[in-house]
């Protein structure tokens, strides 16, 4: 007989929750199929909005991430005869008839192989394991206003341009409000550490970013997270693990603030999936080799030597591991600064 959720009993299931191995009913009276695989796939704001899933038999199947789906007891795709029809009239014999086949069927059910295991949602969400009172501890104080550590980072560099107007900016007054005034900021870091290789000064300034907590606004919080991917390198580098390891903490805050499990664990596979699959701009970076366009070539490799910096404050994924991140990111500090 064919299972279909007019026929057989089912249960539904949350779309984040659908593993490889289950059985979901497509839409319609079809029969329950096996999935295969499961592509998830985000908004153009980076927010996991719908599930592809693949059947065994090649058939697909778009699902939003908010929906519940009826899934099957590990019966597959056209085992067995349609289901019968309902007569309009039966006698008594018929009904016995009736009775007895129901039952066989439900036997057959029960025989059909082991159900699907539905491990259980969790009602909480993760909880967050931010750095601790001690450990924030280990960040200094600024030496004095925001505006007087980027006028003494800058007072070290006179003659670099990029340095003096980024810091004359700032020092009119920085509102951390603001996105454009973040974005200056982590710039000017990354220009003291990378390009002027003044690692002290470039963390002063990072500093001011990385005590900012997440908000929710991903263009500010984009800055701050260049800031605290330079502070974890710029510290390993200088043999200050523990203060690394705080940087580290503080970036993954976003990670553990989605209040909704479902969401939480969909936004997990969205983040493993970019930390697997980094963009390191390889096209780009070779199509500037082709053209000769050094100055495009240098550009392209600083967004690399970014991407890999925040890939180690990560602790690497699963593609690539911390020790191949930092011969990549030896590499790329040479060629940035050749």
């Amino acid at each position: 007989m064919t299972h279909s959720p007019a026929t057989q009993q089912y249960r539904e299931k949350q779309a984040g929750d659908l593993l490889p191995g289950d059985f979901v009913y497509p839409p319609g009276d079809g029969p329950a199929a096996e999935i295969s695989s499961i592509e998830v796939q985000h908004d153009d704001y980076g927010v996991a909005a719908l599930l592809l899933v693949t059947m065994v038999d090649g058939g697909t199947v778009r699902i939003a991430v908010g929906s519940s789906v009826p899934v099957g007891d590990g019966v597959p795709a056209g085992s067995g005869d349609a289901p019968p029809e309902a007569a309009p009239d039966s006698s008594a014999s018929d009904s016995g008839a009736s009775d007895s086949s129901t039952s066989a069927e439900a036997d057959a059910d029960a025989s059909a192989g082991p159900a699907v295991v539905v491990p259980p949602r969790p009602e909480t969400p993760p909880t967050y394991t931010g750095p601790s009172a001690e450990e924030l501890a280990l960040i200094p104080e600024p030496d004095g206003t925001p505006e007087a550590v980027v006028r003494a980072a800058a007072a070290n560099h006179k003659g670099k341009n990029g340095v003096q107007v980024l810091s004359e900016r700032l020092a009119k007054g920085i509102n951390t409000k603001s996105g454009s005034c973040l974005r200056d900021l982590s710039d000017l870091a990354f220009d003291l550490c990378i390009v002027l290789r003044d690692p002290d000064h470039a963390l002063a300034v990072a500093d001011l970013l990385n005590v900012l907590p997440f908000d929710g606004n991903l263009d500010r919080w984009a800055s701050i997270e260049r800031g605290l991917a330079l502070s974890s390198f710029i510290c390993r580098e200088a043999g200050q693990t523990e203060r690394a390891a705080v940087y580290e903490k503080l970036l993954r805050a976003p990670e553990s603030q989605e209040e909704d499990p479902f969401k939480a664990r969909i936004n997990a596979r969205v983040r493993q999936r970019s930390l697997n699959e980094p963009n390191l701009y390889d096209k780009e970076i070779f199509r500037a080799i082709d053209n000769g366009n050094h100055e495009a070539e240098r550009e392209w490799r600083f967004l690399r030597l970014e991407a890999l910096m925040f890939l180690r404050a990560h602790g690497g994924s699963k593609t690539i591991g911390e020790e191949e991140l930092a011969r990549r990111i030896g590499n790329e500090l040479e060629s940035v600064r050749a």
